[in-house]
This record gives structure tokens, sequence and C-alpha cells, in this order.
């Protein structure tokens, strides 16, 4: 049997339990999945709350250790017992239901590795734990505080570009390493953001990143942020995400886009007391007499590009460059959506 038949079980199992009459507050509703063990099957599972468990069947007096024990996944022991049979079970349960499709593919890799040891469920548990452990751990490294603030600021120009059209997460290029942040054609739009509580100085990264498209122009969104603590003030970062990914039609895409700046679900609970509030907003032209440094400038003055990894500050805290007015800023998100279709 594939993987991806086992899968298709597993979630076909749950969506009937979920479809069932809810119970007893401590009951569980069960179906035997078609892998099995010297003590029994493996089983699929819904509670009271809703909440998807896998029941892997261990002697009564096996000790089951207590990791994960965490807001994500939690194992523990738990007995069974209906008129005819009383059987104990290692209980894995998903206790954050947005991580629905990473728990199925948890438990499709239990029930692989228990089809190859049937007679010891519990080491195959264990082991495919430890091996998702691993892999999480080799590969979360959490955002900066840094990074965090020019991520929000990104997300809150996409969160307004998907309320024109959901299928605006196309033309946010952040994640991939482009010069620019958002890109349709012949317009793009680069956005810094700060907690700086003085001035208006954004750092650039390259001497193309102030260089507009091939016959296009380019925008420059400046965000001053101001960190929060108090609850109800303010948008969460976590916050911004999820309303990104309820305005975008492609909610995978998005999460790999995520992913790419840095961002997993599995981290969520790291992020959910870091709340911004925007303090100014400002949007500037890029024109030839934006201050900046940039290759075609040097270019045009016959100097020979050498430089590599180059990136410098910007001063945009006097009068010029004069910023947007706002009916300005909005015929520039309403243009972006529209290149790209």
């Amino acid at each position: 049997m594939s993987d991806e038949t086992l899968r298709r079980i597993v979630e076909n199992s749950w969506h009937a339990l979920e479809a069932e009459q809810a119970t007893a507050e401590r009951r569980l509703r069960t179906t035997p999945l078609p892998v099995d063990t010297e003590q029994g099957p493996l089983t699929a599972a819904v509670d009271h709350d809703g909440h998807r468990h896998l029941l892997i069947p261990v002697p009564a007096n096996r000790k089951i250790r207590t990791n994960p024990d965490g807001p994500v996944l939690r194992l523990s022991g738990r007995a069974l017992e209906d008129a005819d049979t009383y059987q104990s079970y290692a209980d894995l349960m998903l206790l954050e239901g947005d991580f629905g499709d990473l728990f199925t593919g948890l438990c499709v890799d239990v029930l692989d590795a228990t089809r190859e040891s049937p007679h010891a469920p519990i080491k195959a548990l264990y082991g495919v734990l430890d091996r998702w452990k691993a892999l999480f751990r080799a590969q979360r490294a959490l955002l900066t505080p840094d990074q965090v603030v020019g991520l929000f600021g990104e997300l809150t120009i996409l969160k307004r570009l998907l309320e024109r059209d959901p299928g605006a997460h196309r033309l946010w290029h952040g994640p991939s390493g482009y010069r620019h942040d958002f890109w349709g054609g012949a317009t793009a739009v680069e956005v810094k953001a700060s907690t700086s509580p003085e001035g208006r100085r954004p750092r650039i990264h390259g001497l193309d990143q102030l260089e507009a498209p091939a016959g296009g122009e380019l925008w420059l969104a400046w965000f001053r942020l101001q960190r929060v603590m108090s609850a109800g003030v303010g948008t969460g970062f976590t916050e911004l995400i999820g309303q990104t990914l309820y305005l975008c039609d492609d909610e995978q895409a998005l999460l790999d886009l995520l992913a790419g700046a840095g961002f997993r679900p599995t981290d969520t609970d790291r992020y959910r007391n870091m709340s911004f509030l925007i303090g100014e907003e400002r949007w500037y032209r890029v024109t030839p007499d934006f201050p900046g440094l940039t290759g075609e400038a040097l270019a045009s003055a016959g100097l020979t590009i050498s430089a590599l990894d180059v990136a410098y500050s910007i001063d945009l805290s006097g009068e010029t460059p004069v910023p947007l007015p706002d009916d300005e800023v909005r015929a520039v998100l309403d243009r972006l959506p529209q290149e790209s279709t």
C-alpha cells in the first residue's frame, strides 16, 4: 500500500469520525487503521472537542514518554475499554487544527514504521517522532526581531493586494531574493520598515534595488512600526499572517512563500507576543534624482562597477523627496494586480 493511499485512508477515517455525533466528554470515536501489531491495529480517533488522535496499542504495563507535550502535539498513555476488551495505547494527539496536514504526514510515517516493525510499535513511534524533531531542529532558525519587522511591512502590503485580488501572492517576490519585494511587470514596490523612533533611514541592499524594472516604475514604501505589548492593541505578527492566508486563494502557495521568508507554522507560538502599530507610512516614487546608489547611475557616470554585496542607508528624513498622496498610493496598489492577470 502506497503512502498516498495510506494518507487518504487516514484522512477519510478522521473525516468520517468528525461527522459522527459527539458523545460524552471523555469518550473517543474510533476506527481501526490497516496496520496491525501484536496488540491489535493502530487506530484513528476523534475526541469530544474535535481533536484528532493516533492510537498505538501497547502492553498494559508499558510506560509512555511524555514528549512531545506542547501547544501542537501531545503524547500520553490512554486505556480504552468496551464490553469485551480493555486495551492500553500510546495516544498521539493534535491540539492545534491548523497543522492537520503535517499531523497526517507524521501519522503516515508512524504507520509505515509500524508496518516494518509490528512487534515493536512504540519503538517505531519514538523513532519517527525523534526524526521529525531533528528535522525541525535543523531547519527551524527563528526570524530575528529585525526580520520580523521587515516581514511585517511586506505582509501589510500583501494583505492590501490580496484584498484587491485573492491571487496577488504571485506578486510577492521578496522571499525568493528578487531585488524588489513586489513586482507585476511594469510596476515594482520595495518595502522598508523600522522600529526606530527617529529619522527615516532605510537600508538598501545591492546596486539594483533602487533601479526600476525595464520600461517601468519603482515605488518605495516606508513604515515606522511601534512594538506594543498590551493585548488588543495593534496587529499581531501571526494575526497578520492569518489574515493573508484567509484572503489568499492558494493557501499552500502562500505558506511556501512564508517558508522562503523564514516563517514556519510550527513556530507560531514563538511569535504570538509580537504586535505592532503603524506609526507612520510614506510612499515614494523612485525617480533618477531619488537618493541612492545604483549600477545604472555609476555606468552613466563612466565608472567601472566592480563592487559586490553593496549595502548602504539613505536618509528620507528631510522635506524631500516628497511622499505620495493617498490617492496615488491606492492607484499603485490597484495597478499591480492588474499587471499580473
